[in-house]
């Protein structure tokens, strides 16, 4: 059964890059391209992991959203990888305390991509 994945990112070169390194593994992969979207699409597909942009014009941030997430008893268990290009110390906290499962520095490698992912779903060795 494939993993359902959400990407939830404004940029759509950053979104085509993200689609495009997992569509060779076997997810399932979803978009929406701010936090409120993001937020919905997360209730109604109940996904396995969200890739979430930290930086996202509407009403919501990254972490916002990520907040409601984990505080939400059915979706808290949804693995949440926030990705952004901000990598200082009080944003790596603010992702803590929204309670991020991992954080992505933009630019990231494909690579390093993957093994998040796949570590977020329990697919890694």
């Amino acid at each position: 059964m494939a993993h359902r994945i959400l990407i939830v990112e404004d940029q759509p070169d950053i979104c085509k890059l993200v689609r495009m390194t997992l569509e060779f593994g076997d997810f399932e992969i979803h978009e929406a391209h701010d936090g409120e979207s993001g937020l919905n699409m997360a209730r109604a597909i109940k996904p396995d992991v969200i890739l979430l942009d930290v930086m996202m014009p509407g009403l919501l941030d990254g972490y916002q959203v990520c907040d409601r997430i984990k505080k939400d008893p059915e979706l808290r268990a949804i693995k949440v990888a926030m990705l952004t290009a901000r990598r200082q110390a009080t944003d790596l906290a603010a992702g803590e305390a929204a309670g991020a499962d991992a954080y992505l520095v933009k630019p990231f490698s494909p690579l390093e991509l993957i093994d998040r992912v796949e570590s977020l779903v329990g697919l890694a060795p």
